[in-house]
């Protein structure tokens, strides 16, 4: 049985998963068959350790890993293929197959182009106040 696995980054604020976790209720909605869990590398949890091991108690035999990221960083570059090794290492009747950085796929590209012009083509008076720390 395939499971899958959303790997992000982590943040000390909690409401910064929160879209994270509407990408994993959305994918829910669309495959209830598909065993999902979301993980992060830091600051938050489950860790990825901890969310392979509940899908592999729910008798997953292959493991996507889908990073999260907008792109190749150094966590996904250096830190992410040490801790898919150890699942691994783990889990040996498993096989883990980890995919490239979610913001590198050309659907997300295009997706957040059109996003973007949307943003810039609609009314400007919805615009939010900057940031402010």
């Amino acid at each position: 049985m395939d499971g899958l696995l959303l790997f992000a980054h982590g943040a000390r604020d909690p409401a910064w998963a929160g879209p994270f976790q509407a990408i994993a209720a959305e994918l829910q909605d669309q495959r209830p068959d598909l065993p999902i869990a979301l993980a992060y590398l830091e600051l938050m949890t489950p860790d990825i350790a901890t969310a392979a091991g509940a899908l592999a108690a729910r008798g997953c035999t292959r493991i996507q890993i889908v990073p999260m990221f907008l792109g190749a960083s150094g966590h996904v570059r250096r830190d992410v293929p040490p801790l898919v090794e150890a699942l691994r290492s783990r889990h040996p009747g498993i096989l883990f197959l980890l995919h490239d950085a979610i913001g590198e796929q050309p659907s997300v590209i295009k997706a957040m182009a059109g996003a973007t012009l949307d943003l810039v083509a609609g009314p400007h008076d919805t615009v939010s106040a900057p940031f402010l720390p």
